[in-house]
Parts: structure tokens; C-alpha cells; sequence
């Protein structure tokens, strides 16, 4: 179990994206650890500093339990929203005083008030989710089986996973993975893409090399920046297509190719 991840987006502790606490911040918890939030005080220490009058000392804290995170709201009158933002809008929200609230999703943007006209957030990430084997569901609990790797095929990251893998299912020739910049093409067409960035895609990658697939310290020992993110790539690939984590049938999740499509098109065509 690898627990939770809390990012804190550099700029982002405090309304106005403002110093003093503008640097990010990236946690990683295990199962039964704590990381306190708020404006905090050499009596109150957080580990998640959130510069806003309207944020008390001690604001709330998360506690990681195996597969998913709880939300403590210390606030006496305000209530904290915890976004789904692949969700299409799903929320909850989490009144004062409210211990330990369970949180479902796996990607989670936690909002809270502020004085200022921008709120305060940070992401929790939870990549242990676990999903039963597709091809033994409707089989009793007994016998179910969960998958080795818990991937979503409904989030954003395992569509940048179909598309990285997509030249080699079309083709089993040894082509080139594509690279960040062929990833945004590819997927732009697609209903929940449309505002995908260069950024966005590089930041799935390294979500499914480090927390989903677990390959980062493979990756690691390519020289140079550059073949450290073509390596990363490649073994994102590798493993998936080794393990039947993507399969021919996934590509129907992808926008339809077309003749700008190049290469690709002229791959499907065969």
C-alpha cells in the first residue's frame, strides 16, 4: 500500500498566490499517518501552511487508512469542499467539526474559504483504489479477484496511458512511444480533453510511473533528463502491454483518428 499523496501547487497557500508560503509542498502519508493543515504557529505546526486570515491555525487535518483518507474539519463555522475534478462536478461537502469524514475519490481538490476572491486549495491523491478483474465480474465475492494494478479506465490518466500505448497496438513493430506534445494532439478531440495541457499529460505520466505502475526507479537510471522521460515512456508502455493493462479493445476509448492522423491512420488502415 502506497497511502496518499497531498500536493500543494506552488503559489496556491495563499488567496492571492502570494509569498510567504509560496513554494509547493508534495506529502506522501502511509496508512495511519497524519498531516495537519492551516495557517499554523510555532504552537500550532502544520505540515500544509495555508496563508489566509480566514484559515484558522489548525484548520483540519487528513489521516490516511488503507485504500482511501479521512477529513477532519477543525473550523467552528466553516465547511470544506472536497472536489472530484474528474467528477463532472462531484463534490462533498464537510460541515465543522466534522471528524473524520471518508473520502471516495481518488483524485480529490480540497476548497477552502477564504477573504480573498480566489479560495485555497490543495489535491490529495489516493492511487491505492482497488478494481475487481474485469473479466471475472459477475462471479461471487468469494471468488473475485482484484487487479494486480488499480487502474481506472474512466480517468484521464489511463486515456494518456491508451494513446502512449496506441502506436504499438496498431502496429507491433518497435515504433516510437509518442511524446508529450503527441499525446495533447491525440487526445484534444476527446469530450473530457478538449483543455488537456502539455503540463496536465506529463503530470498523469509521472502519476502512472510513480503511484500506479510503480516503475519511477527503473526509469531513474536512464542518463539525462531527456532519456529519463523517454525511458519513463517506454517502460509505462512496456509493462502495460506485458501485463494486458491496455488491450486492442481499450482503443475505442480514444478520439476516432483521422487523415491528420498521419502515420496512425495510415496504421489502421492495414
Amino acid at each position: 500500500m502506497s497511502g496518499v499523496v497531498v500536493h500543494l501547487p506552488r503559489g496556491s497557500g495563499s488567496a492571492d498566490g502570494s509569498a510567504p508560503h509560496g513554494d509547493g509542498v508534495t506529502l506522501r502519508l502511509r496508512a495511519g499517518e497524519v498531516a495537519r493543515f492551516g495557517r499554523g504557529s510555532p504552537r500550532v505546526p502544520v505540515e500544509l501552511c495555508l496563508d489566509d486570515p480566514a484559515i484558522s491555525r489548525l484548520a483540519g487535518e487528513i489521516r490516511v487508512t488503507d485504500d482511501h483518507w479521512q477529513l477532519t474539519n477543525h473550523s467552528t463555522s466553516h465547511s470544506y469542499l472536497v472536489e472530484n475534478p474528474e467528477g463532472a462536478g462531484e463534490y462533498l461537502r464537510v460541515p465543522p467539526r466534522r471528524v473524520g469524514a471518508p473520502i471516495p475519490f481518488e483524485f480529490s481538490r480540497v476548497v477552502l474559504p477564504t477573504r480573498g476572491d480566489v479560495a485555497v486549495s490543495f489535491q490529495v491523491f489516493a492511487p491505492d483504489h482497488l478494481y475487481l478483474d474485469p473479466e471475472v465480474m459477475g462471479l461471487p465475492w468469494g471468488t473475485s479477484t482484484v487487479t494486480a494494478y488499480s487502474l481506472d479506465e474512466t480517468a484521464t490518466y489511463f486515456l494518456v496511458l491508451v494513446a502512449l500505448c496506441e502506436p504499438r497496438l496498431r502496429d507491433q513493430s518497435r515504433v516510437a512511444v509518442p511524446t508529450t506534445p503527441q499525446i495533447v494532439e491525440r487526445l484534444k478531440g476527446h469530450a473530457a480533453c478538449g483543455a488537456l495541457t502539455a503540463r496536465a499529460v506529463s503530470s498523469h505520466i509521472d502519476y502512472l510511473a510513480e503511484e500506479k505502475l510503480r516503475i519511477s526507479g527503473q526509469a531513474a537510471h536512464e542518463p539525462g533528463k531527456a532519456d529519463r522521460r523517454n525511458g519513463k515512456r517506454e517502460e509505462i508502455v512496456g509493462l502495460a502491454l506485458r501485463f494486458g493493462l491496455v488491450r486492442e479493445e481499450h482503443l475505442a476509448l480514444l478520439p476516432p483518428l483521422t487523415a491528420a492522423g498521419g502515420g496512425r491512420g495510415r496504421q489502421a488502415a492495414r
